[in-house]
């Protein structure tokens, strides 16, 4: 047998160096080896650089942010300044950190290894982003904490106009939003069902979320509502954030309003999805809406949420996944009584079959194939009304099919995103 002369555990972690601090830190560091500590650097760069940075299980922008946060835990600060800076600039650009990924990592570790630790990562960090910044494009620029918000929940107010709408806006995280995103949700539920899509699609997009008249932190005038005004709230709310023409997504009751408002006001409709809806109901089931309203009325909503949920989710996710059901029933029972009576009787005289010919806006139809409340047939009869529109649906999937299937509810709209000009 021939001997081999490469040391091939020291090629693949001198590979693996390079590639997370880059070449001209590696190439300087290999310059200062001496008889004194490059038995260590032979150690440290088969030992760490190979038989850790090279395993396949995690990836290495992870294996970054572990480093970081161990590093700062143990008040290690030369060696978190190294990888700061090469997470930022250095080695191969896929596995490098944004600044706003650093801060992220900083704050969690703020959490676990205690803010005087997070205090000093910060001052060290933002000395290195004053230093390169204009490298990478980044600014440090004046900001209040008071003016800050949770990125994964978005800013909250309310409208100026009444009935007061309480909303929510997230700002596209990755530069200039390619569109603005408005999430209309069901009868009983909240602005948080949309909570998973809405961080999703904030991406690359802004997206407002909204309570309607009646729900959530949102204004309940007593009366029985309409759908026309349901849908005149949501122009409201468009003009009043100067946020128009937008994609509305809404589900169920929220896509009912969205038929309404594109046709009504079709410069504020940019696009179209209707999630789980109708746009009608035959006269006995609009007879069970009535009666719903006076159960209401007689006894409360704690009256009907079993049946509620029953509708609201299959058999199958009701089981496996009771938490969440008994999340969206506390928000159903703790919702405003004339609000909801209010809501039931916009949804049960909804009337837009004849008018969906009106719409002009792309419209993409999402129906659960296991849905009573609206069977696909109600989507079927949007489709064949709506010019262009088309169908998707999904399968082990009720009422709240965003709830049940959020990853094939996201690749669905995401999909009919990528298809927009």
């Amino acid at each position: 047998m021939s001997f081999d002369p490469i040391d091939h555990e020291l090629e693949r972690g001198l590979k693996n160096r390079r590639e997370i601090l880059g070449d001209a830190w590696v190439d300087r560091s290999l310059s200062r080896a001496n008889n004194f500590n490059a038995e260590f650097q032979n150690l440290i760069t088969r030992f760490a650089w190979n038989e850790i940075w090279g395993r396949p299980g995690l990836e290495k922008k992870t294996r970054r942010a572990m480093v970081l946060a161990i590093t700062m835990a143990l008040g290690r600060w030369e060696e978190f300044e190294l990888h700061v800076r090469a997470a930022l600039q250095g080695g191969d650009p896929d596995t490098r950190l944004t600044p706003d990924e650093l801060k992220e990592i900083l704050i969690q570790t703020a959490i676990y290894a205690g803010v005087p630790a997070a205090n000093t990562g910060f001052t060290h960090a933002q000395a290195i982003l004053r230093e390169i910044g204009p490298d990478i494009g980044y600014t440090l620029e004046p900001a209040s904490p008071s003016d800050t918000f949770h990125p994964g929940v978005g800013q909250a107010a309310a409208t100026a106009g009444k009935p007061a709408l309480h909303y929510t806006r997230r700002r596209a995280r990755n530069g200039a939003p390619r569109r603005t995103v408005v999430l209309s949700h069901a009868l009983g539920c909240d602005l948080d069902m949309w909570d998973g899509l809405a961080n999703t699609l904030a991406a690359d997009c802004d997206v407002i979320c909204y309570d309607h008249r009646g729900h959530g932190g949102s204004d309940a005038p007593a009366g029985l509502y309409t759908m026309e005004e349901l849908a005149e709230d949501a122009a409201r709310l468009l003009r009043e954030l100067d946020c128009g023409p937008v994609t509305w997504i809404g589900l169920s009751m929220g896509g009912m309003v969205g038929q309404e408002l594109a046709i009504r006001h079709p410069e504020l409709v940019q696009a179209l999805v209707i999630a789980n809806s109708t746009s009608a109901y035959p006269d006995n089931v609009r007879e069970v809406w009535r009666q719903r309203i006076e159960t209401v009325r007689a006894k409360g909503i704690e009256a009907i949420a079993d049946a509620v949920m029953e509708r609201y989710f299959h058999a199958g996710f009701r089981s496996e996944h009771a938490a969440a059901v008994a999340g969206y029933r506390k928000r159903l029972t703790t919702t405003d009584r004339e609000g909801y009576m209010g809501c039931c009787n916009a949804v049960g005289t909804v009337d837009t079959t004849q008018r969906l010919p009106q719409i002009k806006a792309p419209t993409l139809v999402i129906a659960g194939a296991l849905d009573q409340g609206a069977p696909v047939s109600m989507s079927e009869t949007m489709v064949a009304q709506i010019p262009g529109s088309r169908l998707v649906v999904l399968d082990e999937a009720s009422h709240l099919a965003v709830a049940e299937q959020p990853k094939a509810f996201a690749q669905a709209v995401q999909g009919f995103l990528d298809s927009l000009a």
